[in-house]
């Protein structure tokens, strides 16, 4: 199960219970081309817009009675993004207590369930995303704190992108600072099947 934002969202059909056309697609894609005896079944439950308190809000329908073997989450961007657009400040803090209350009643409810948290990104596509840093940074920290102390595989996407970026200019790998483009969303893609332990080398 993939959970999250826009990012993972991407325009699926809720009422065909599609993939989207992002890296949740991709991986899917790859992953059962590889695997195909496996029969493994994905879902994308992400939904354009949301923030932390959203997920934990829709966590029962949206993920516990789901009963995933594995949850993908990648949260955290409109947290950031919404205090310099909205001037909505979610603190750290928050952020931090939502996201550990989310984590833990999956715990509780799921025991069994693999977790992979992919921390928030923003390259510098557009002018003022520099100084977003001082409130995405601290978030990243808490996801990978969470990761370390919920036993979760943790992907490092604002890094990735990060390195990326020098390869090729920001707005390559998303053109709003934000919303990957379809080499943004491979690279999400191959980061997520590296870190399941899947080899690319296979196909």
């Amino acid at each position: 199960m993939f959970q999250g934002d826009s990012i993972t969202d991407t325009h699926r059909d809720r009422v065909a219970d599609t993939l989207g056309t992002g890296y949740a697609y991709i991986v899917a894609s790859l992953f059962s081309s590889l695997y195909p005896e496996k029969k493994v079944h994905f879902v994308n439950r992400g939904i354009s817009g949301n923030q932390i308190h959203d997920l934990e809000a829709r966590w029962d329908e949206d993920c516990l009675d789901l009963k995933p073997d594995v949850l993908s989450i990648m949260i955290g961007i409109n947290d950031c993004w919404r205090r310099y657009s909205r001037n909505l400040h979610t603190t750290t803090e928050s952020f931090r207590d939502s996201y550990q209350r989310l984590l833990t009643r999956t715990r509780e409810n799921l025991k069994d369930t693999k977790l992979i948290l992919l921390d928030p990104f923003v390259v510098p596509a557009l002018p003022g995303q520099e100084a977003w840093r001082e409130d995405l940074d601290p978030k990243i920290q808490v996801v990978r704190d969470l990761a370390r102390e919920f036993g979760a595989v943790y992907v490092p996407l604002d890094g990735l992108f990060g390195a990326a970026c020098a390869r090729r200019e920001p707005a390559y790998w998303a053109p709003d600072g934000v919303h990957p483009s379809p080499a943004g969303h491979g690279l999400i893609a191959r980061a997520w099947l590296d870190a399941a332990g899947v080899s690319l080398s296979d196909l």
